[in-house]
């Protein structure tokens, strides 16, 4: 009832042009996945072509949010880990909340002071960390100049990966007195989110012994 025409063999493909076009269609692939795709989504630019076009740029940023995403993931865990380790000491101690007044906060005469300047390009980063012992009080005061950042207040020592202080975004200055929670390395991430380059101007004070960039 259906008569249907059987090609003929030789309207039949041969291997050697199956062959031919898997070739071709697997170096179309690589030069696409070299030329667009690892540029753009990945800041890879094997060939330089990403430049010229401009996707690198976009793989670059794509990456920088990927990373300050994770950072700021990584940075609320850690917060609410040690919220919830705050809670269970205080129910280990009957709730029981200390009364007593604490002590006036002195006046930072002695010790070092210091001024510290940054020039961050549009999505760069940049982290200063100062050396201090436990209860060490660091006046500190830092603006920006041209634009805003994202800023991230944080401590790390042996075996302590991360104490978070405060953070904040589309900041363009704070300034107050940070207390040491501990001996280790006290200090403030930025991450210029302004369209041009911005210049951090960092005032510090207190009896620390080392102020060094260390991103």
């Amino acid at each position: 009832m259906f008569n249907s025409q059987m090609p003929r063999l030789e309207d039949l493909p041969t291997s050697k042009q199956l062959i031919r076009s898997t070739i071709i269609a697997a170096a179309t692939a690589g030069v696409i996945l070299a030329v667009v795709i690892l540029p753009s989504e990945y800041g890879v630019d094997p060939t330089g072509a990403g430049k010229v076009l401009s996707l690198t740029e976009m793989g670059e940023i794509k990456m920088q949010l990927a990373e300050e995403a994770a950072a700021d993931a990584a940075a609320d865990a850690a917060a609410r880990a040690e919220n919830a380790r705050a809670l269970v000491v205080q129910a280990a101690n009957g709730g029981a909340q200390s009364t007593s007044t604490p002590p006036a906060t002195p006046s930072i005469v002695a010790g070092r002071n210091d001024t510290t300047r940054l020039t961050l390009a549009p999505n760069e980063g940049a982290e200063i960390k100062l050396t201090a012992a436990k209860g060490t009080r660091i006046a500190f005061g830092w603006s920006v100049e041209g634009g805003h950042v994202n800023f991230d207040t944080h401590a790390d020592a042996p075996g302590i990966s991360y104490h978070g202080y405060g953070k904040g975004r589309e900041s363009t200055g704070e300034q107050g007195e940070l207390v040491a929670a501990f001996d280790g390395k006290h200090g403030w991430f930025w991450r210029n989110r302004s369209g041009a380059p911005v210049t951090i101007t960092l005032r510090t004070q207190g009896e620390y012994s080392e102020v060094k960039r260390v991103v």
